[in-house]
């Protein structure tokens, strides 16, 4: 009993090692005659490929895939040569459409520019430029300080953040990532702004100082702030006073009214004197005797009038 059912067991595992070996071929041989049939041809780096390079014909090369590349892959040459690198491409790596700049775009920190941005320099120095830890690819607050029109000299300067979550393009004449992490001291820092932004930039550099403020990237939102004072250091509370907050243009004196000239003189009439009439009767006979009321000195003699005879 024991050696039949060690003979069935045996024939069992021949059996099935020969279907699993058949499987196996017949397997293998379609997964190769469907790679054989599936290779795709895609464009690819090289070599490293940083930020602001002008791809070259040796720059790039044409391999072939087992499967197929990226939707957006460059899938010829020509499409890649002569076009600028506006997000490091390293070797090996497919090329992608949005790591490229435009046809005619040219190269350089220029072809790195989205449509409808702009890319404004600003002059820092050690503190302003965060002692050199502002690289490209960083995100900056800009933060202003002065005295704003009509402000009251007794509060002193006045520190307000201008804008916020501003991309830092180039530092000095770098447009790439600082790999080692170790800072470089720049004079002149290229911010990537909006039109309006960069209305906003020019002014501020010209009538304040500008301060930037490095940020996580990671962090998107916007903070609410007031300003600060230089006179609220001082008193405890970082609160602008409302008189001063928001200073009031000062108001016109009011003009004086004209005074209306004075009409002409008009002479007035002299009033005739009206003569005193006294009757005087002598029996039948009357009189009357006219006396003026204002008389000179030599007219003071009474006049006699006509007489009445009854």
């Amino acid at each position: 009993m024991n050696k039949r059912l060690a003979v069935v067991l045996a024939f069992a595992l021949v059996v099935s090692a020969g279907a699993s070996f058949f499987l196996y071929k017949v397997i293998n041989a379609r997964l190769g005659s469907t790679q054989a049939g599936a290779t795709h041809e895609a464009i690819v780096a090289a070599k490293d490929l940083g930020v602001g390079t002008l791809i070259k014909d040796i720059d790039v090369k044409a391999i072939t895939l087992n499967s197929p590349p990226p939707p957006n892959a460059v899938k010829k040459l020509e499409d890649a040569a002569g076009r600028g690198v506006v997000a490091a491409i390293y070797e090996g790596e497919p090329i992608l459409e949005h790591r490229l700049a435009a046809k005619g775009a040219g190269a350089g920190m220029a072809a790195t520019i989205p449509m409808g941005m702009r890319a404004v320099a600003m002059r820092v120095d050690d503190v302003a430029g965060v002692a050199g830890f502002v690289t490209p690819g960083q995100r900056v607050d800009v933060l202003i300080m002065g005295a704003p029109p009509n402000w009251s000299p007794a509060l002193g300067t006045l520190s307000k953040t201008l804008l916020q979550n501003i991309e830092v393009l180039s530092a000095g004449q770098q447009v790439q990532k600082d790999t080692e992490g170790k800072p470089i001291s720049v004079p002149v820092v290229n911010l990537l702004v909006t039109p309006e932004q960069a209305e906003i930039l020019s002014l501020a550099s010209s009538q304040a100082r500008i301060q930037l403020i490095l940020r996580n990237p990671m962090d998107k939102e916007d903070s609410k702030t007031t300003g600060v004072a230089f006179a609220s250091l001082f008193s405890g509370s970082q609160a602008l006073p409302a008189t001063t907050a928001t200073p009031q243009a000062a108001q016109p004196r009011p003009r004086a009214k004209p005074v209306p000239p004075r009409p002409p003189a008009v002479a007035k009439p002299v009033p005739v004197p009206v003569p005193l009439v006294v009757e005087i009767i002598h029996g039948s006979r009357k009189a009357e005797t006219k006396f003026p009321q204002e008389t000179k000195p030599q007219d003071t003699k009474p006049q006699e009038t006509k007489k009445e005879e009854k």
